[in-house]
C-alpha cells in the first residue's frame, strides 16, 4: 500500500490499535501497533511495499487465501460485531474449526488477508 497514514487510520481507527512504533525507513516507514489492552505483538510494517518482490509475494498470498497475520481474542461474537459496525467486511460468520473458534477472513485495505480466532482451550 502506498498510503500509510490511511493504513495507520486503518489499523487504530477502524480496528481500534494503538501505535506503538513509527520509525523512518527512507522512503517509508515501519509502522507497528499493539492491542489497547496492552498486548504486544499485533503489527503492521509496510516498509517494504513499495519493492516489486514484496508486493508479488503479498499478492500470492491473498490470492492463495492465506492470511498474513492472526489476531487472538477471548470474545470473537464481540470483535465480529464491533468491527463490522466500523465497516469491517469478512467473509462469512464466525465458526468452529479444530481447537478454536476461526472467523476466516477480513482484508484490511492494504491487500492482506487478516484472521481473527478466539483459542477454545
Amino acid at each position: 500500500m502506498d498510503d500509510q497514514e490511511k493504513e495507520l487510520r486503518f489499523y487504530t481507527t477502524v480496528l481500534g490499535f494503538v501505535k506503538d512504533k513509527d520509525i523512518p525507513i527512507s522512503p517509508f516507514r515501519w509502522l507497528t501497533v499493539n492491542s489497547p489492552e496492552g498486548a504486544q505483538g499485533g503489527g503492521t510494517g509496510s516498509s517494504a511495499v513499495g519493492f516489486p518482490p514484496a508486493q508479488t509475494y503479498q499478492k500470492a498470498l491473498f490470492d492463495a487465501g492465506i492470511p498474513a497475520t492472526a489476531f487472538l481474542t477471548e470474545d470473537i461474537q464481540a470483535e465480529f460485531a464491533r468491527f463490522k459496525e466500523r465497516g469491517v467486511i469478512f467473509d462469512g460468520e464466525p465458526k468452529k474449526r479444530w481447537a478454536q473458534l476461526f472467523l476466516w477472513f477480513f482484508e484490511d485495505i492494504c491487500g492482506n488477508l487478516i484472521n481473527l480466532a478466539q483459542p477454545l482451550l
